[in-house]
């Protein structure tokens, strides 16, 4: 018993080795993605928001989502979170007394959650059919119904946790936002930025809205400047007003290797409830270690070795001397 123990151990550390020495020179291999140079998008400016909700209702409109209650009156729609029928939610910071709005002292704040459209996302790298597919040109992050097989794995891998599991269709299906490209035909945009009374949410290519992300946070806070609303290049529907505080950040330039929505905060990113996330994306790594390890059959080859080794193991000697003296008869 010990001596198969032993040579088992001996046969695990050796495909351990093995794989390590596969994947070790591979692991650099794979770049993280970037975003498409007519990328679309979305900029969400914390400051100039002021917690309407009216992007949650025309998201619900626009995609045909049931309310989702919260109350025991349930008398509105009340989502807590995102869900498979709410794919887009204003969230609230608070602190203290509550006093000023953007302020992370005795403040407040909102937050617009929604999926991000990454650059290189982690849903459409660990989704097993394609049911998740990033458009090469739009770069939109879209979902195929038909082929899911309902595995949940990019609800799992997603690191904003965005996808979302309908648990109570037949059909068992995903729910995240699309960025309304079914409106697209008719001449429509993202619902949420149409719809924002003040363009704290905005449309647009993300290469235009990152230039207008860094105007913003270039300017000094209390000036008046120019605010664009529902979509850059599109009607002029401007305003003026003065300029918040901004952090020096635009959140989604460089997490976790670049994101179609971006977003601008006077509030600490992670405060208001964003990841603190590395440039490179988790895809990057996980796609470059299982290729390296499945690309080649490293794996299944140490497995089939191991499971070889304790079969023969446990084959008894009567079993061996029987077999011989089967083999000696027929001859």
């Amino acid at each position: 018993m010990d001596s198969r123990r032993h040579f088992l151990k001996g046969v695990l550390a050796s495909g351990a080795a093995l794989t390590g020495a596969v994947v070790a020179p591979e692991a650099c291999a794979r770049e993280t993605h970037t975003r498409p140079a007519e990328g679309l998008g979305l900029l969400y400016d914390s400051t100039l928001c002021i917690g309407c909700k009216a992007c949650v209702a025309a998201c619900k409109a626009a995609n045909d989502n049931p309310p989702e209650f919260s109350t025991t009156d349930q008398l509105w729609d009340t989502p807590l979170d995102t869900s498979g029928y709410t794919f887009n939610i204003i969230k609230m910071y608070r602190n203290g007394t509550m006093e000023n709005k953007d302020a992370e002292a005795n403040g407040f704040a909102f937050m617009k959650t929604s999926c991000m459209h990454c650059a290189d996302p982690s849903c459409v790298s660990a989704c097993p059919v394609s049911a998740m597919i990033k458009d090469p040109v739009t770069g939109i992050v879209s979902y195929d119904a038909d082929a899911c097989v309902g595995c949940r794995y990019c609800v799992v891998a997603c690191p904003f946790g965005i996808p979302k599991y309908q648990y109570d269709s037949p059909t068992g299906q995903i729910g995240k936002c699309e960025l309304c490209r079914h409106r697209y035909k008719d001449g429509h945009y993202s619902a949420c930025a149409e719809v924002c009374p003040t363009g704290a949410t905005l449309y647009g290519k993300t290469s235009d809205l990152l230039a207008e992300a860094k105007r913003r946070i270039a300017l000094k806070p209390g000036t008046t400047t120019t605010y664009p609303r529902g979509k850059i290049g599109g009607p002029d529907q401007s305003y003026e007003a003065p300029v918040g505080n901004y952090l020096k950040h635009v959140y989604g330039e460089t997490e976790y290797g670049g994101t179609q929505v971006l977003k601008l905060s006077a509030v600490n990113f992670q405060k208001m409830g964003l990841p603190d996330l590395p440039p490179k994306s988790s895809a990057a790594t996980s796609e470059t270690i299982q290729h390296s390890l499945y690309g080649g059959l490293v794996m299944p080859i140490v497995a089939l070795g191991a499971l070889s080794f304790i079969a023969k193991r446990n084959v008894k000697p009567d079993d061996d001397d029987s077999s011989q003296a089967l083999e000696e008869h027929t001859s």
